[in-house]
């Protein structure tokens, strides 16, 4: 008897995993999709709820092997034959319809350039959806005339993506799969014509801030991982005097830009709302910093200190201010970060700033050779930069960390 019930048991487990199995199968579907190059495309898909894949490849194409060298050959930059670079999306319709990844398609280039996305130019870039059934036709024509609508009303021209049946689906290389997260030091293209489905008003920004002294602003984009990088690794610790603010590429009004906006992360430094510099593309932390500190600092003797690793003259002017400062911090000039505390100086007569130790976690020890001596030299775990050294003739058999001064900054104890 208690056989028989085990094995129904089983037989009723294995019938309902089967049909969950079958109803996943049954609603799985795919479509390809052009939109100019693969790398952040394929990310942005699989960031959707409901793919279940997107692989990046090559369609549409004929008279040569689909591989990407051959596709970027300059014989095959304006041929009309030639491969477009394509993401093979594939996902469960149950979670997310053919209309919404469409949507999605539309929303994250501009399908009114012509063999190109921004700065790459060549057919292998155009604007296509490849359908593999009439219904899939259907709604992509649907799709297209709602947004055409939508760019029509904002000014923007006629929709350039071809809208064609799909014959065959060449995988890209393996290189090419997972592309971002395999180098983590580039940029995400933000391509964009700001225009959206959703039309709901949303409240323009105010910028009156940043157009009044120097200021750093970051160009953000959904869907990119560079930019969360940067916000992770260095965005997060940053504390420092100037400003840092996140604006997307469509949230610019009122600066005076210069460069291209299409690549984010794109740190740009404003002074009265004027780009003085700009960089494109992922930033290091100890990149970040020295373009801050060439900012804020310009071509002075703290900067020499902070990044060439230069000594400040003894009993220097800001060594006069600091030496008596009332109770508080001193900070990093550049990150912000808490590095010394006044209740740890004394007066070594050196004509450098001394402390018994620093705030726990803020510093670092690295061997210093330089000049035919042995030193250990004190730098900034956020900010990377040049403090001073530390010796072992403190008060009491203390440690005396000897500090540049014009590399800090003080704060009053709250």
């Amino acid at each position: 008897m208690n056989y028989l019930f085990c094995l129904s048991l089983f037989l009723l487990s294995f019938t309902n995993l089967a049909q969950a199995a079958s109803s996943q199968t049954n609603h799985t579907d795919s479509i390809v999709l052009g939109s100019g190059c693969f790398w952040g495309a394929e990310k942005r898909y699989e960031a959707l709820e409901g793919v279940i894949d997107a692989v990046s490849g090559y369609a549409d194409g004929s008279g040569f092997k689909a591989t990407y060298r051959n596709i970027i050959k300059k014989s095959n930059k304006y041929n009309p034959d030639n491969y477009a670079e394509v993401v093979k999306v594939t996902f469960n319709s149950n979670q997310i319809s053919l209309e919404k990844i469409l949507q999605h398609f539309y929303e994250y280039h501009d399908p009114t350039q012509v063999n190109r996305q921004g700065n790459d130019i060549g057919t292998q870039y155009r604007s296509t959806i490849l359908y593999n059934s009439e219904q899939q036709q259907a709604v992509a024509k649907k799709v297209t005339r709602q947004f055409q609508s939508l760019l029509s009303k904002a000014g923007f021209g006629k929709i350039a993506t071809s809208i064609k049946p799909l014959e065959t689906f060449y995988a890209a290389e393996e290189y090419h799969q997972d592309y971002l997260a395999k180098n983590p030091n580039g940029y995400c293209p933000d391509l964009r014509t700001g225009v959206t489905f959703n039309q709901q008003t949303v409240a323009k920004l105010d910028n009156s801030a940043l157009l009044e002294g120097k200021q750093i602003v970051v160009v953000d984009a959904p869907f990119c991982p560079y930019c969360e990088k940067f916000k992770a690794e260095t965005a997060k610790g940053y504390a420092g005097s100037i400003p840092l603010t996140f604006r997307t590429a469509d949230q610019l009004h009122d600066l005076k830009i210069k460069t291209p906006t299409w690549a984010t992360p794109t740190i740009i430094l404003l002074e009265q709302g004027k780009e003085v510099f700009a960089r494109q593309g992922y930033v290091a932390r100890d990149e970040f910093y020295k373009i801050v500190g060439a900012f804020k600092l310009g071509e002075s003797e703290a900067f020499n200190v902070a990044f060439n690793k230069g000594t400040d003259n003894r009993f220097c002017k800001q060594y006069e201010i600091f030496k008596d400062t009332p109770d508080g911090m001193f900070i990093d000039k550049l990150s912000g970060a808490a590095l010394f505390d006044t209740r740890d100086r004394f007066n070594s007569g050196t004509g450098w700033l001394s402390f018994t130790k620093p705030v726990d976690g803020a510093v670092y020890e690295k061997p210093d050779h330089s000049f035919g001596m042995k030193r250990t030299e004190i730098r900034a775990v956020e900010s990377d930069i040049h403090l001073g050294h530390v010796f072992g003739d403190g008060p009491n058999g203390q440690l005396r960390y000897c500090i540049n001064a014009t590399v800090l900054e003080f704060v009053p104890r709250s």
